[in-house]
């Protein structure tokens, strides 16, 4: 696997190494020694999701306050933008973010750590996502930043209104969220 370091220093991109052939491909898509060794974080993960999402859907600004997630994200079948915002006032890059386009066919996946809020929009017809996290989903912790927050300013790769659920309509500006120390 080849890791690429991006603009925030804790989000990483990570490239897995494909063997393909004329009958297809094969390619460990987590492997929890190199993983480790390749990044050096020690984390553990306990719970997968995946998700499928017709085109212009854009979930998130999403994070939990307590019970904090970190994330290993990738997509299966389609391309996503996929978003991390820093969302720790300690970091020297609180309030930046960063983006990359995942997709079914470059196979890259993202780590998102924990203190960051995270999204994704469909660019693709349907877009299956499969995310890795390290700690429980606890809907009573989960917290939505406004995915169009002005402040932050992600520059989502979109010509027409997203389709968000009424949980993200409701998401709140990034100056009134609760953030990480």
């Amino acid at each position: 696997m080849n890791i690429i370091p991006t603009k925030i220093p804790d989000v990483l991109i990570i490239e897995p190494n494909v063997f393909g052939d004329s009958r297809g491909f094969f390619f460990e898509s987590y492997n929890e020694k190199e993983f480790r060794e390749m990044t050096r974080l020690p984390v553990t993960f306990v719970q997968d999701n995946h998700s499928r999402s017709n085109k212009h859907v854009l979930r998130g600004l999403h994070y939990q306050i307590r019970q904090p997630q970190g994330k290993l994200v990738r997509v299966i079948s389609g391309e996503v933008f996929d978003v991390a915002a820093d969302i720790r006032r300690s970091s020297p890059t609180f309030g930046k973010w960063v983006g990359e386009y995942l997709t079914a066919e470059n196979k890259k996946q993202m780590w998102v750590p924990s203190g960051f809020a995270h999204g994704f929009l469909v660019l693709s017809g349907v877009a299956e996502f499969l995310y890795k996290t390290t700690d429980y989903y606890a809907p009573e912790h989960e917290r939505c930043i406004s995915w169009n927050d002005p402040v932050l300013n992600v520059q989502w790769p979109i010509t027409v209104n997203p389709l968000v659920s009424e949980k993200d309509e409701k998401g709140i500006l990034f100056q009134d969220a609760e953030v990480f120390p």
